[in-house]
């Protein structure tokens, strides 16, 4: 009875990995140690079968009830339906629903308690939260089930943080007004417009920031997360863990080590940081990963596995503990961690650069500088005032600012045809805020070689839309490449200062113009694509290093 009661409950079960012994060795590769091959499957019996689709429908229409249910409220109110007596019997019927559909979720657990793959799942998976020895956890990575029920693997105490016992730092809040704002009059006065900030951002802004987040299209994402994950798993060994981070939020992780092949790239770990609709499962992991390089892969707070809700405070718990992770339990040493991010998980990635200054480099895809002038380009010009104290206020991604407190290399990725970033249309390079994410990370790292004519001429390299183009600003600017690393190294020797720098103060005009240009060719590259391109492993690289 207890087993039946396990089944009942018991997460649903996707697939089970199966070794079947040594594969046959790759073309020219006699005497190699050989890699095991794997088969997945899971057949559930049809009383499951048509069980779990009766639960998963009713679970999207719950969804799409929840979502419609501000403007069936208010039909409802205007037909006068919201009486005590019309209440009632739908209440009766509500009822009526959720007895039935626990019916269905017996009879679901009556056909896993007849299925000996199902009944051998769920004593693995007892026995990992009673025992939690890492045989029995090997035992589990052999299944892919609802991550809600998998045991936590690394919680974000389990070793020493910078933090302390108040777990990853707040974000700094905004400015707070002065003056009349912080009188009572002023906070009654602006209190409509605070509620329709936080309303805004809870509901429409979240939502539309983070799409990723959304219940249906992870529903509808469903088939096409599940292969990747099992190419993760199968053909890349990858291991699948749960963090807990200091919210309570758990992230759902994959790891893949390459540090036992011979490239030598296999030694440095990527932590990619994905965008607002991508998952570790079929996301910008693949990049690195194809190069040679050892991968961890993590999903955002609300996506897929991970748990919570992504907003600015809650993905920095997140990519905090992930850092833990890959530290005190992966081994690796800060500087051997690359940190890779495209569109906006550069927000996690410059805030975990700022917070932990010693991983070894940055590189940024396809991202931008501030959240507000995006924000605006999407809603309409009369909800100004409102956006932008919503976004300063609940979804502030400054990852300019951020960028700005880290002292490492960095490489900026530009899509000369991004359609998202840009603030007219995808060709309009000028107007791509990728520009302004490099100019202010030089300003601030270089401030006496930017310079007004520092930052024209960056500018006027940033604009060009053709390699032709791009060869005039150079010929124009008489660029001496040898010259620039010469002046840059020599004041670098033997003193290796902390940004920013005051090189740049007895140099002529002509000087800080091809410093400038120099050290944005060094720091950014452009991708003939459109944002949601893959970006091809032969293109990644790690940043320039003088």
């Amino acid at each position: 009875m207890a087993k039946l009661l396990s089944c009942v409950l018991g997460p649903r079960l996707y697939r089970v990995y199966r070794e079947r012994g040594p594969g046959p060795a790759p073309r020219g590769a006699a005497g190699a140690r050989q890699e095991p091959s794997w088969d997945s499957y899971y057949q559930p019996r049809s009383l499951e079968k048509h069980a779990d689709s009766v639960l998963a429908l009713a679970s999207v229409l719950w969804s799409v009830s929840c979502y419609a249910s501000p403007l069936a409220f208010i039909y409802l109110y205007r037909k006068g339906l919201l009486t005590l007596s019309r209440v009632v019997p739908l209440s009766h019927c509500a009822a009526t629903v959720v007895l039935l559909l626990a019916g269905v979720a017996c009879l679901r657990g009556i056909g896993r308690w007849t299925n000996p793959q199902y009944v051998q799942f769920i004593s693995v998976l007892e026995d990992s939260h009673r025992l939690g020895t890492p045989e029995v956890k090997r035992k589990l990575a052999n299944y892919n089930f609802d991550f809600r029920s998998w045991p936590v693997d690394f919680r974000w105490d389990a070793a020493p943080s910078r933090w302390g016992a108040g777990g990853a730092p707040l974000l700094r809040p905004p400015p707070r007004p002065r003056g009349a704002a912080r009188s009572l009059l002023g906070a009654l006065r602006k209190l409509p417009c605070q509620l329709a900030s936080f309303v805004l951002a809870h509901t429409l802004g979240r939502r539309m920031l983070y799409p990723g987040s959304v219940y249906l299209l992870q529903k509808a994402l469903m088939p096409v997360l599940l292969q990747g994950q099992a190419r993760l798993v199968e053909e890349c060994h990858g291991e699948r863990a749960k963090l807990l981070a200091c919210d309570g939020n758990e992230i759902d992780t994959m790891f893949m080590d390459r540090r036992g092949s011979p490239e030598p790239q296999g030694k440095t770990l990527v932590i990619c940081c994905e965008g607002n609709a991508g998952f570790y499962e079929v996301g910008c992991l693949s990049t690195p990963l194809d190069a040679g390089y050892s991968v961890l892969g993590w999903n955002h707070p609300g996506f897929a596995g991970s748990t919570g809700v992504p907003l600015p405070q809650s993905e920095a718990n997140a990519m905090d503990v992930v850092m833990q992770y890959a530290l005190h339990r992966l081994g690796f040493a800060p500087c051997d961690i690359v940190i890779y991010a495209w569109s906006i998980g550069g927000f996690t990635a410059t805030w975990a650069a700022m917070s932990y200054p010693e991983v070894g480099a940055l590189v940024l895809d396809a991202s931008f500088d501030d959240l507000v002038p995006l924000a605006l380009k999407v809603l309409p010009c009369s909800w100004r005032e409102l956006v932008t104290l919503t976004v300063r206020q609940y979804l502030n991604l400054n990852n300019g600012e951020q960028l700005c407190r880290y002292q490492g290399p960095v490489l900026l990725v530009r899509r000369t045809k991004d359609e998202i970033i840009t603030t007219t249309v995808p060709e309009d390079v000028a107007s791509n805020r990728g520009n302004d994410l490099l100019l202010k990370l030089l300003q601030h790292r270089y401030p006496r070689i930017m310079a007004d004519e520092g930052v024209r001429v960056v500018r006027e390299w940033l604009e060009a839309t053709t390699p032709a183009e791009e060869s005039a600003v150079l010929q124009r600017c008489a660029l001496d490449e040898s010259w620039c690393h010469s002046v840059l190294s020599s004041f670098a020797a033997d003193r290796d200062p902390p940004f920013p720098w005051s090189l740049g103060e007895d140099l002529s005009a002509e000087g800080r113009r091809q410093l400038a240009l120099f050290l944005a060719r060094k720091h950014l590259q452009n991708f003939e694509a459109s944002h949601c391109t893959p970006l091809p492993p032969p293109a990644f690289r790690l940043p320039w290093r003088l």
